[in-house]
């Protein structure tokens, strides 16, 4: 099939779930009709098991962006492509290779599934970035499978989240109402797009209204087909935003001049650093917790049994510093920093998930005294963009072998 051109895609609209207006297409892989292969599971599975995986993604984007090419004329058009998780962290130039030849009028946004974040969190950072840089916007697929995921939302930031489709089923259910909640928030704060998936009567449309969905997808509006139903041009609904510098900076080089600046020794800040670890520990919605630690040596045997219980809570627990294992302690992410990175010289706790935004992020002024009296100067902050970015440029110093679960 990949050699003789056997693959094909169909076409499934995305709804403007206020005007009824088509916005853009997802391009879902087929084989042959009538054949063992005709499912795209399958196809995926027989891929996998051959290690043919990157060439089955290549023929089923370049299928996808040849057609769509031909059906638009040239007249501009959204169009969503999927990813497996594995292709996305170690085979992109895959993806890359067939975006950078795609006309200029298509708008491309990937789609990556939420199970590939907790495995692979610096990974999947990195690759979404180089997406964006590349011109594609990123959408985050089966949100609501696991709720603990709902965490990782701000960090990788999508342009675009998709509900899974059993949530429009369930919108009577507290864990439902709490999903969706986490997910309205995040797209009122950066203005993403929410996919209601699944929708196949005018009731199914209300309750994907109620969940606050902004697009919706589904048997209502067709099961999909090989040419392009009439659309709005809306391109600008999907544009990509690069995360861009805050992965290379550091916490405390992120605060600038608007944030008053205080001065206090260790022992005042241990109280706020634990304070913002119980806060992140008993939050409905469960955030992530990263920390800098300067040192390995500062993670003492009491700071194991705390991260201990933290990693055991909470979706992902990151611990760096200078010497720093891949695993400190039990469920926890080491990653060891370069004594030259400014990062060693700073003690930094993040806090972030989807209702909570806190760190506490500090700078080391050099003293040689008492471990407890050191001075540091030091902001808590909670707002959200300065913690947002506090944490990719943490997480951008993870390796993915590191993030590894």
């Amino acid at each position: 099939m990949l050699r003789d051109g056997g693959l094909h895609c169909v076409f499934q609209p995305f709804v403007d779930v206020d005007t009824g207006a088509v916005v853009g297409f997802e391009a879902l892989l087929r084989g042959p009709a009538g054949t063992a292969w005709q499912s795209p599971l399958a196809l995926l599975d027989a891929a996998r098991s051959a290690g043919r995986l990157a060439d089955l993604e290549r023929a089923s984007l370049t299928a996808a962006l040849t057609t769509v090419a031909r059906e638009s004329a040239g007249r501009p058009v959204t169009l969503f492509v999927n990813l497996e998780p594995s292709t996305l962290t170690r085979r992109l130039d895959v993806v890359l290779d067939a975006v950078a030849d795609r006309p200029a009028h298509v708008t491309v946004v990937v789609e990556i599934t939420e199970r590939a974040l907790a495995d692979d969190l610096a990974g999947v950072l990195a690759g979404a970035e180089r997406l964006r840089e590349a011109g594609c916007a990123i959408a985050l697929d089966d949100v609501g499978v696991h709720p603990e995921s709902l965490a990782f939302i701000p960090l990788v930031r999508p342009e675009v989240v998709k509900l899974d489709l059993k949530l429009l089923r369930t919108v009577k259910d507290p864990a439902t109402v709490t999903v969706a909640g986490a997910v309205r928030a995040y797209a009122e704060q950066v203005g993403a797009e929410v996919v209601a998936e699944g929708i196949e009567t005018p009731e199914d449309l209300i309750r994907a209204q109620v969940l606050g969905a902004t697009l919706g997808q589904g048997w209502l509006w067709g099961r999909g087909a090989r040419n392009l139903v009439p659309w709005t041009s809306a391109p600008e609904r999907f544009a990509a935003r690069p995360i861009g510098t805050a992965l290379r900076t550091t916490p405390y080089q992120l605060i600038g001049s608007c944030r008053r600046i205080r001065l206090a020794p260790k022992h005042l800040l241990v109280p706020v650093s634990k304070t913002l670890e119980l806060m992140a520990s008993q939050e409905t919605v469960r955030p992530v917790l990263l920390a800098a630690f300067e040192h390995a040596r500062f993670f003492r045997p009491s700071t194991v049994r705390r991260f201990t219980d933290l990693a055991a809570r909470l979706p992902f627990v990151g611990a760096l510093g200078v010497d720093m294992p891949a695993a400190p302690a039990p469920g926890v992410r080491g990653s060891h920093l370069d004594p030259t990175d400014p990062l060693a010289s700073e003690w930094t706790v993040v806090v972030l998930g989807a209702h909570t935004a806190a760190a506490l992020m500090a700078r080391d002024l050099g003293d040689t005294g008492p471990d407890a009296d050191r001075q540091f100067e030091f902001v808590v902050s909670y707002d959200r963009t300065i913690v947002t970015a506090a944490a990719h440029s943490m997480i951008g110093r993870l390796t993915p072998e590191t993030s590894a679960g």
